[in-house]
């Protein structure tokens, strides 16, 4: 699974347990998909077991309604913008997904086969709707991700395991997406800081707290 698949390799010196780091996010918060590519780029280089564990947790039933396409888009521009990132190069506010759970339910699918599997396939999805343009609600944009992973087109209909998720996380108090959850401790999008002011959203990298937070994973049963 290449970049996106973390199995870690614990230093043999120590003896060491596989540390579970749970996120509930959604597909389209654009959040999310910088929070969650900084960990895995930052956690790809650790010396521990690690599992990024990515949990459903879709917006459109938290608010009764998919986000709003042209909304996200000026969030992803000033976001590309004020973190001089490329991560939102390719998107398009057109092909904006009616739903997100089709999507939500090949990531519970490849979950269901390995962790790595799973982190690698939730990567994908984001990546194919923030930097290739691509409908992640289409079929055949679903049929190819499933297959580039040896894995079933979703169904329509709504997994069991995507609803135990949003379950779970309305049990848990779950404050948005990105929110990471280290054992009994949460991390509301650790990687940003962001804010408004007269001309709209402020964003800036947390270098801070995304360090004390990348720390806390990596000591976490040391």
């Amino acid at each position: 699974m290449g970049l996106w698949s973390l199995h870690l390799a614990a230093s043999p010196a120590h003896n060491t347990q596989m540390v579970r780091l749970e996120v509930f996010a959604d597909i389209t918060c654009p959040f999310t998909h910088v929070g969650l590519k900084r960990v895995v780029e930052e956690l790809d280089s650790a010396d521990r077991d690690v599992q990024i564990i990515v949990r459903a947790w879709p917006l459109e039933w938290v608010n009764g309604a998919p986000l709003d396409a042209d909304a996200v888009g000026t969030k992803a521009e000033a976001l590309r913008q004020q973190l001089g990132t490329t991560w939102f190069a390719g998107f398009r506010t057109d092909v904006w997904p009616a739903s997100t759970i089709p999507a939500l339910n090949l990531a519970a699918e490849a979950y269901a086969l390995d962790h790595q599997t799973g982190l690698a396939v939730s990567v994908a999805l984001r990546d194919a709707l923030f930097e290739e343009g691509h409908n992640v609600d289409d079929a055949t944009v679903l049929h190819r991700i499933a297959s580039q992973y040896g894995l079933n087109p979703p169904s329509e209909n709504v997994d069991d395991r995507v609803l135990a998720d949003y379950e779970e996380g309305q049990r848990r108090g779950v404050k948005g997406s990105p929110d990471f959850w280290l054992g009994e401790e949460e991390f509301f999008c650790p990687a940003l800081k962001l804010g408004h002011d007269d001309a709209g959203l402020t964003a800036e990298f947390d270098t801070v707290g995304f360090s004390q937070f990348i720390d806390r994973v990596r000591t976490t049963s040391r």
